[in-house]
């Protein structure tokens, strides 16, 4: 199997064979601190606050949490960097590591050390409030900042986001069903941060696409059953008005809720589940009330094969994030490669044709949210099953 870094291919103008923290995102377990090597198999000069990994021309920043708050998921994503190094064919690029030590002074501060050292573009942090530290500094050089969280709000001009963002899940799973031929919604929703940029997000696509908003209820984390009741009529019994549920829980929630529901009598032979990647685990797939529900998410034949090459490297299995981090490292060596001067332009990183990478196809848009090509999965005999391949291209945005 070809290594990605080592192929990058165009996806209409460009793409490269590249590739969240903030929200309930389930991530395996982190690797223990790797020291840094550069692409030579050479130890790295040393920077401030931090490490170099290879010797290019080009410069970017890495700001991840070597110490502090997730350090152990920046040291995977530091890993990665190196990997992605590694594997891109000589790269005319020098990655300035950056620790934020998990805190938005440590960000701020980690960003400006990279910005002083020639960095062009900063990639990280991995929280919210640190890519808002981070962003000022980058911002005031008019350098463009790619980060890993998954909280939409801190997305803008010049600060994309690359990472899981649920808008994009939603999209994608709202777009299957009624495509599938359900055209009348229901939502069960719970009251947190990751209910209200769900919701906002869940009624935007169902107007988009021209479907019915039978209802929606909110809950407490961890008591839907009053909500459950006041729309019974709604989604049980012969005569549901819904024909498709959404259920935005991670597994602790979604066992309450699924049992719940289960005993109210919903069937999910007659009103399809849905839900996003937070779904994506096996103790899920067991639920009685989900049988027959979809979600979306990556196709994880891209990240099993970078996990591969991983655990060869380092020994270890990598967090989920870590794949960004080498997404990003081999999309600064591509745009490098081929742009010259204009490689990191607005114009250049919001190519609407998008980028290829580990988790399939993303894209940046100019207000610096991302849409990514996701596959749809199916809960069936405690196994979900892919029943709608991720596609290769992104449609027009907002369609």
């Amino acid at each position: 199997m070809a290594r990605c870094g080592a192929a990058l291919m165009l996806t209409a103008s460009l793409g490269a064979c590249i590739g969240g923290p903030d929200g309930p995102r389930t991530t395996r377990s982190a690797p223990s601190p790797q020291a840094d090597l550069g692409p030579a198999g050479e130890a790295p000069e040393a920077g401030i606050a931090g490490t170099r990994i290879g010797t290019g021309s080009v410069k970017v920043a890495l700001v991840v949490p070597l110490t502090g708050q997730g350090a152990a998921l920046g040291s995977a994503m530091r890993n990665a960097a190196e990997l992605a190094m590694q594997e891109f064919q000589q790269p005319d690029l020098q990655i300035l590591v950056k620790d934020d030590r998990g805190s938005p002074d440590g960000a701020r501060e980690a960003a400006q050390a990279g910005l002083a050292e020639g960095a062009e573009l900063v990639l990280g942090p991995l929280f919210a409030a640190n890519v808002q530290a981070a962003s000022l500094p980058a911002r005031n050089a008019g350098k463009p900042v790619i980060a890993f969280s998954t909280d939409a709000n801190v997305a803008a001009r010049g600060v994309y986001l690359l990472s899981f963002l649920p808008q994009a899940e939603v999209d994608r799973i709202v777009d299957e069903a009624v495509t599938s031929g359900r055209r009348s919604f229901a939502a069960l929703i719970p009251e947190n941060t990751y209910g209200n940029a769900v919701e906002a997000q869940f009624r935007e696509a169902v107007a988009r696409k021209g479907a019915r908003l039978a209802a929606i209820e909110r809950y407490a984390p961890g008591a839907p059953g009053p909500a459950i009741q006041r729309m019974a009529g709604v989604i049980t019994g012969p005569a549901a008005q819904a024909d498709a549920l959404f259920l935005p829980e991670p597994p602790e929630g979604l066992a309450i809720v699924a049992a719940a529901l289960t005993k109210a009598g919903f069937s999910p032979g007659r009103v399809r589940p849905l839900g996003t990647a937070v779904w994506n685990e096996p103790r899920v797939f067991a639920l009685p009330a989900l049988q027959g529900g979809w979600f979306a998410a990556a196709d994880a034949g891209g990240f099993g094969n970078f996990a591969g090459r991983y655990q060869a490297r380092f020994g270890t299995s990598p967090p989920r994030v870590a794949s960004l981090a080498y997404d990003a490292v081999s999309l600064a060596a591509a745009l490098s490669r081929q742009y010259g001067t204009q490689r990191f332009a607005e114009a250049t990183l919001t190519n609407p044709a998008g980028f290829s990478g580990i988790d399939g196809t993303f894209r940046f848009r100019p207000e610096g949210l991302s849409d990514r090509s996701l596959a749809i999965f199916e809960i069936r005999n405690n196994a979900a099953t892919v029943v709608s391949p991720a596609p290769r291209t992104l449609a027009k945005s907002g369609t």
